[in-house]
This record gives structure tokens, sequence and C-alpha cells, in this order.
């Protein structure tokens, strides 16, 4: 199975969910550079399209912020045929950083075009393009047959978010709810399972 794999905005492409892709599953796993465009999710989901406009995957997954990446890419891309794997999609970007910032943040960021982002291992400055494609590109419509695994202890991105969507999008073929945090790495088993859920549901 030939899978496209969009790693969040601190992952890498050989981490540990694309690795067990590989190594456990036997997956033939085509995993980019998110960043190579740049930090927002226009320039993240961009990364896909030009990989779905020129190669056939029967798969695209995500995790975070690589998630929404690739529910964008269903959104920007209905005529293409794959299914949508999605674990602890970053959906309501927008309104988490809303959340995150106070109005005095947010006020500074726009008229500076720039925040200092700390995370776990990136430290960097990102422009106002970020909340700007968020606010665009955060409740994407998803075009294919749809699996999402989103952890119940999730304290990055609220598991409501996923509910919305496996409740509003008529592709949500299963939202699987796991006991696991943001990382997801306890749920790493589920993967095939989650991707059969899709794939079976795309074929029929």
């Amino acid at each position: 199975m030939k899978v496209l794999f969009a790693h969040g905005f601190e992952g890498s492409p050989d981490g540990g969910k694309p690795t067990y892709m590989r190594e456990e599953l036997g997956w033939d796993v085509v995993a980019p550079v998110m960043s190579e465009q740049g930090w927002n999710i226009e320039q993240q989901t961009s990364v896909l399209l030009e990989l779905i406009d020129s190669g056939e995957f029967d798969l695209v997954a995500g995790s975070s912020m690589g998630g929404l990446a690739a529910a964008n890419a269903s959104h920007l891309r209905p005529n293409a045929e794959f299914g949508l794997l999605l674990i602890a999609p970053a959906f309501g970007l927008e309104e988490m950083w809303n959340d995150r910032l106070s109005a005095d943040e947010m006020s500074h960021w726009k008229a500076s075009n720039a925040y200092q982002y700390r995370g776990f291992e990136l430290e960097m400055a990102l422009g106002w393009d970020f909340m700007q494609t968020a606010k665009q590109m955060s409740w994407p419509k998803l075009n294919h047959p749809t699996t999402i695994l989103h952890g119940t202890q999730d304290d990055v991105v609220p598991i409501e978010y996923s509910r919305i969507i496996a409740e509003r999008e008529a592709n949500v073929i299963a939202m699987m709810e796991l006991d696991d945090g943001h990382r997801m790495q306890q749920s790493k088993t589920h993967f095939a399972q989650a991707a059969e859920l899709c794939l079976n549901s795309q074929t029929r």
C-alpha cells in the first residue's frame, strides 16, 4: 500500500508514526518535510498537493497539523482517489491559537508580523500569514472516506474538534476515540484497522 504521510508541526519524516508504518505494517510511505514551503497551513497543504498531483496514493495520512493539511488536501482534490487517515488532526487551528494567546499578544503579532514560537524542539518567528491561512483552512470539507483517531487525553488539540467534524462530515467512516495523549504513541497498533475502514469504504 502506498501512503502519503504528513507529519505534525514539530514532527519529521522519520518520526515514530511513519517509521511504524514502514517497519511494522510494511507500507510504502512517502513522508515529505512539511515545512519545506513554509510553516502556515496553506504552505503545508501545498506540499501534499504537489505529491498528490504527481503520483497515486492509496492512503493520505496526517498527524496533528499534518492531519489538517491532509484534510485540506482532500477538500482541494475531490477527484483524486485515496482514503484519508487523520491522527489527532488539528481542526480548529485558528481557535486553538486564539485560546492560547491573549488579545494583546494577537494584536502585537499582527502589528509586528512576528510571533516567537517556542515549542518542544522548535524556536522560530511565525509571520501573521500563519493566522490568516488558519482562518481560512481550519475546518475543511472532507471529500474522501475518512477515519479519525484521537486521544481522549489530548491536551494540545481538543478532541471535541474532531467530534464536530465526525458529526458534520458524511465521509467520516469512523471516529476512534482512544485512551492516549496528543502524540498518540500508544495508538499506533490501531493504524492498520483505521486504514482498512476507509479503504474498504472507498472500494464499495
